[in-house]
């Protein structure tokens, strides 16, 4: 999934940036209180998408 599509979803779902790290954005879930990372590629594998829906507990993209 390309990461622009992964981070549209994920202000969506409600979630928002937290912060920018090094190789890294932080999105946080305000409403569960959730914190996980997403890294600066293009393309982001699709296990690890599901993995960070997962940890900011909101539904998985398709």
């Amino acid at each position: 999934m390309k990461r622009v599509d992964l981070i549209k979803h994920l202000q969506e779902q409600g979630c928002e940036l937290f912060r920018e790290g090094g190789r890294h954005s932080v999105f946080l879930n305000p409403a569960k209180q959730r914190v996980t990372s997403v890294p600066r590629h293009r393309e982001v594998n699709d296990i690890l998408v599901r993995k960070i829906c997962r940890d900011l507990e909101i539904q998985s993209p398709r």
